[in-house]
């Protein structure tokens, strides 16, 4: 098991990032929550990660937290949650957000992230209140987003309308909720952030 990677950040391709690490390439999946937290590329990051293990492929998922990688394990115990779904969801809100639809039992603020629907958002809540009862809020907040020069609007906001849809989002959603914001941002970070908080409004 791969549980934690120290290197330089060459990369950042939403949901994707790749690290160098000794002069091997590390490609893993991250949450939204987490790509904000990231410094521009060449910089040295140290990420928690999980592998994923399947028939068809071996998938490194990576987290900017413990906490975060906590709470992915926990979710993809939950019957129906992969870990596509559980990157999905540690993207559209931060840990502690969806700790606290949980215990408020909030369903409609869980049927607006990709991929979750009532009967995956009530599931949620039934399976997931008892873990979670000792969870504690202290986690770092997500919302701060490394700074990136623009190279350009219509790259940006195909670069953020790409990693909508790679979270699950319907390509004409993505297109529709980027449109709504492309004048916010300066970097797809940005646009992707704001997008997914908009997202179902």
């Amino acid at each position: 098991m791969i549980g934690r990677i120290c290197g330089t950040l060459i990369e950042k391709s939403p949901p994707y990032l790749l690290v160098d690490v000794q002069g091997v390439g590390y490609e893993v999946q991250a949450p939204m929550t987490t790509h904000f937290q990231l410094p521009e590329a060449g910089k040295t990051v140290t990420l928690f990660t999980h592998l994923s293990v399947s028939e068809n492929a071996h998938n490194l998922f990576a987290f900017h937290s413990k906490r975060d990688r906590q709470l992915f394990r926990e979710l993809i115990k939950v019957n129906g949650v992969g870990p596509k779904l559980a990157i999905a969801i540690l993207s559209g809100m931060t840990a502690d957000e969806f700790v606290q639809n949980v215990h408020e039992g909030d369903s409609q603020g869980l049927v607006k992230l990709p991929g979750v629907g009532k009967k995956t958002a009530e599931r949620l809540i039934v399976e997931m209140k008892d873990r979670l009862k000792d969870w504690s809020g202290n986690s770092v907040a997500s919302g701060t987003v490394a700074s990136a020069a623009a190279s350009g609007a219509s790259d940006i906001e195909r670069e953020a309308e790409s990693a909508l849809v790679a979270l699950g989002y319907k390509p004409q959603d993505a297109a529709k909720a980027i449109s709504r914001i492309r004048d916010q941002a300066e970097s797809s970070a940005e646009l992707i952030r704001l997008a997914l908080k908009n997202m179902g409004k």
